[in-house]
């Protein structure tokens, strides 16, 4: 009889899951920023007749497909990229016209749309930086990714740097002796993997290794911390006047003296804003905004000054409210239009982890 289930085991996690998901989730990032450029500098074209529109959901569906076929037929590495590639682009696709679908109307610019695709960003974002930590090691799940690590071998194509991962890895079980019959089987391997007939080729760094060590070189020579630091502060300070701009353009003697529309007239104008419960969610988020605004500024000054631990600690609480909170609350009322200034916060909350990296290893060489 033929067992349809089998024992269930502890989930072991991929090697280079984190890349994988990484690549999962600019491609998710890039398709929705992408198609809704295009479909708002093309004036948002209909694929078909007067019976038929073929949403662009149907195409990340097959997206979707595709990449969930491909990954389950072959056991090459280089599928697992692509249909990583396949299935964020496949979900940046389906999550897009989120609107059409949770709405009797269909409604494309449903305005809690944008805040759903956002949202289910930042989940992607959270899970990837908790594969990125370091997973727990022991002799099963080491195994696991030493079996991995093999398919190079079966290529012809395992380098230096693989090698000496796997003579690591099989060490490590050996070592354990949790179980005899793994660190027999670890033994073996590292006598196969340590022998002649495994071909062992130079590293050849691909077109990413190349960035990286490009970024890595730029960095070293250029970015040093107190440049870094005047890049974060800088940052930090624009980024704090923008968010307070808006708080500052609701005052009457301000916003009757422009010559444009101030967010708030350009949001009644649109029809965004509907009633007095609306009109209260503008301004609680735009009193958020600039308050994580004036966190920024304060976190810039204090490293301005040097007060570097309690900056940082600062001006990360204010770009983590804004991300997280006031980005959601934006989408609801300008859509996409937040895209670029997410995409700026982001970049300057890497800067700011970098920066504090950097610090804590100083302040570590310095104990030493």
């Amino acid at each position: 009889m033929l067992r349809i289930t089998g024992r269930v085991r502890k989930a072991v996690e991929r090697e280079g899951a984190d890349y994988y998901v990484r690549l999962i989730l600019l491609s998710f990032a890039v398709t929705v920023a992408v198609t809704r450029l295009y479909l708002k500098l093309t004036g948002y074209p209909q694929l078909g007749n007067g019976t038929l529109h073929i949403a662009h959901m149907l195409w990340g569906g097959l997206l979707l497909f595709i990449s969930a076929i491909l990954m389950a037929v072959y056991a090459n590495r280089w599928v697992y990229r692509l249909g990583s590639i396949l299935a964020g682009a496949g979900v940046g696709l389906f999550i897009d016209e989120v609107g059409k679908f949770i709405t009797k109307t269909n409604d494309y610019f449903y305005p809690p749309a944008a805040p759903i695709v956002y949202t289910l960003f930042l989940l992607v974002v959270l899970l990837y930086l908790e594969i990125r930590r370091r997973p727990k090691r022991d002799a099963r799940s080491e195994l696991y990714r030493v079996f991995d690590t093999l398919q190079e071998v079966l290529d012809r194509d395992l380098d230096a740097r693989e090698h000496a991962a796997l003579d690591t890895r099989l060490r490590y079980i050996v070592a354990q002796a949790e179980n005899p019959d793994l660190t027999r089987l670890a033994k073996e391997l590292l006598h196969f993997v340590k022998s002649k007939e495994v071909l062992v080729i130079p590293h050849e760094p691909n077109w990413m290794d190349g960035v990286a060590e490009n970024w890595s070189t730029f960095e070293k020579r250029w970015l040093t911390q107190t440049r870094l630091k005047a890049v974060l502060a800088g940052g930090l300070g624009v980024v704090g006047i923008w968010a307070m701009l808006d708080l500052v353009l609701l005052f009457p003697p301000i916003s009757n003296s422009l010559p444009f529309q101030t967010p708030l007239a350009s949001l009644i104008s649109a029809g965004r804003l509907t009633g007095i419960t609306s009109l209260h969610w503008f301004l609680g988020e735009t009193v958020l905004k600039a308050a994580c605004g004036l966190t920024m500024l304060v976190g810039a000054w204090l490293l301005v000054v040097g007060r570097d631990k309690l900056g940082i600690r600062i001006s990360y609480l204010g770009l983590l409210v804004s991300i997280t909170i006031v980005n959601l609350m934006e989408f609801y009322f300008d859509q996409f239009s937040t895209i670029l200034p997410a995409a700026i916060q982001f970049g300057l909350l890497l800067i700011l982890l970098q920066y504090r990296r950097r610090s804590d290893s100083g302040r570590q060489a310095i104990v030493r």
